[in-house]
C-alpha cells in the first residue's frame, strides 16, 4: 500500500496545530431507540465544516516546505474540498485557484472566495471541472490538490481515527461515510493497527454506490449524483482508496434518501448537531440497517456540517409534516359573512396555531356559494389533528387532510 499507519501517526503530529482536535460525544437520544451505544465524531466542527481540512493541511503543508514550492495549487470542487484548499493555502502564503461547475450555489463560490481562493466557473458538471483544473496546472504550472486520490490526503484524513480512539477506546464498531474512499482508508489503516478486531462499515448512497461496486469487482450501476448527500455522490472512486479499503473494510452498506434525511433531521433535532447528508450517512446506516448494529459501542463520524441554509430548512419542515406537527387541512365552508371567523376561532380554540389561510371561491368544484379554506397550522401531533377534523366535521365543516 502506498499509505501506512505510520504515515497517519505522522501526519497527526504534523498538523495538530493547524486544525480541530474536533471532540467525540455520547449520543443516547439518537442510540438508545435502535439499542445502540453511541458516539459521534464531530468533524462538522473543523474550520470549514468538514473532515477535509485534515488532508489538505497536510498536503499544502509539504507543498509549502519543498525547497521550491509551487507557483500556487489547484483543485476542482463543488464543496468541502475547495474550502479546506482555500483556507490552508491562504494560510501557508500558497495562491489557490478553485474550479467549481457553473451550476454551484453562489453560496458555496462566495464561501471559497472568502477564505482567499479565485474561483473560476467551468464546465456543467464535476468532471468538467476537473478537466478544466488540469488544463490550468500545465498552461500556470501549478500543483493539482486531489480530494482523496493522493497519500498525503489519505495520511491527513485518517488522523480522524487516532482522535476518535483515543477517546472513545471502548467502541467496537465504526461507521464511516464514502466518497472518493480517503477519509475511510484513511481511518482504516490506524484502526487496523491499534484495534485490529474492530468492525469498521462503510456507507454509501444508493444513487452512487461507486466504491461498492468498484471493490466487489463489479460493473458501475447507473450512477446518480443529485443527492442530498451530493458529498459523497462520487462516481470514480480512488484508486489508492479503494485499494485500501479493499483489502481493508468489513462491510459497505447502503442507505436512501428518506434514511439520509431522516438523520439529517433527528441529529438537527434530538442531538442538536447540524449535519449535511453526506456528514448524517454513518448515522443513516444505523437508522437503515439497525440489527447490523444491535447491542454495539458504535462510534459514528459526522464528516461534515456545510448543508445550505434552504435545504435544511427544508428537511426540518417536511419531518415536522411527517409528525402531523405541520398539518394542512382543507375545509368546505358556505361563502358568507362570519364563516371564515367561526372556523378560525374553532382551530385556534382547539390549541392549534394556523401558519397561514388561504380563501378559494373560484378554483373549486363547489356550488357558487360555497368556497374552500386551505389552512396550515401547528399542532401537537397526528391525533390533535384528527381531534380538529372531527370538531370540524361535528360543527358542519367537511374538511380532510392534505
Amino acid at each position: 500500500m502506498q499509505v501506512t499507519a505510520q504515515d497517519v501517526r505522522a501526519a497527526a503530529d504534523a498538523i495538530k496545530s493547524h486544525i480541530v482536535r474536533t471532540p467525540t460525544v455520547p449520543a443516547p437520544r439518537l442510540g438508545e431507540p435502535l439499542g445502540v451505544r453511541l458516539a459521534l465524531k464531530l468533524e462538522s466542527l473543523q474550520y470549514t465544516g468538514s473532515f477535509k481540512d485534515r488532508g489538505s493541511c497536510l498536503k499544502l503543508q509539504r507543498l509549502a516546505q519543498q525547497p521550491s514550492p509551487p507557483a500556487g495549487v489547484v483543485a476542482a470542487s463543488a464543496g468541502n474540498h475547495a474550502q479546506g484548499v482555500a483556507y490552508h493555502a491562504r494560510r501557508l502564503g500558497l495562491p489557490a485557484t478553485i474550479v467549481m461547475p457553473r451550476t454551484t450555489p453562489f453560496s458555496k463560490v462566495e464561501r471559497t472566495e472568502a477564505l482567499g481562493a479565485t474561483v473560476v466557473q467551468h464546465g456543467a458538471n464535476l468532471s468538467e471541472s476537473y478537466e478544466h483544473a488540469q488544463q490550468l496546472r500545465v498552461e500556470r504550472g501549478l500543483e493539482f490538490v486531489h480530494p482523496y486520490d493522493d497519500p498525503a490526503i489519505v495520511a491527513g484524513q485518517g488522523t480522524a481515527a487516532i482522535e476518535l480512539l483515543e477517546d472513545r477506546p471502548g467502541l467496537d464498531t465504526l461507521v464511516v461515510p464514502i466518497g472518493g474512499g480517503g477519509l475511510l482508508a484513511g481511518m482504516l489503516l490506524w484502526v487496523r493497527h491499534v484495534q485490529p478486531k474492530m468492525r469498521v462499515i462503510g456507507v454509501q448512497t444508493e444513487f452512487c454506490p461507486s466504491m461498492l461496486a468498484k471493490i466487489r469487482g463489479e460493473p458501475q450501476p447507473l450512477l446518480h449524483t443529485h443527492t442530498i448527500a451530493d458529498g459523497i455522490a462520487v462516481k470514480a472512486p480512488g484508486v489508492i482508496t479503494s485499494e485500501i479499503i479493499k483489502a481493508l473494510v468489513d462491510d459497505i452498506v447502503l442507505v436512501g434518501e428518506t434514511d439520509l434525511e431522516k438523520a439529517v433531521q433527528l441529529l438537527a433535532a434530538q442531538q442538536k448537531v447540524v449535519a449535511e447528508g453526506a456528514g448524517a450517512a454513518g448515522f443513516a446506516a444505523l437508522l437503515r440497517h439497525p440489527a447490523m448494529f444491535h447491542d454495539r459501542d458504535v462510534g459514528v463520524v459526522i464528516s461534515g456540517g456545510n448543508i445550505d441554509r434552504r435545504m435544511l430548512s427544508t428537511v426540518l419542515l417536511r419531518s415536522l409534516e411527517r409528525d402531523g406537527k405541520v398539518a394542512r387541512l382543507r375545509i368546505e365552508i358556505h361563502d358568507q359573512p362570519g364563516v371564515l371567523s367561526r372556523v378560525t376561532q374553532m382551530i385556534g380554540a382547539s390549541g392549534a396555531d394556523i401558519i397561514d389561510i388561504t380563501h378559494q371561491r373560484v378554483f373549486t368544484h363547489l356550488p357558487p356559494r360555497q368556497a374552500e379554506l386551505d389552512v396550515i397550522m401547528e399542532t401537537r401531533g397526528r391525533a390533535h389533528v384528527d381531534q380538529i377534523l372531527l370538531t370540524l366535521e361535528s360543527a358542519g365543516f367537511p374538511a380532510r387532510l392534505l
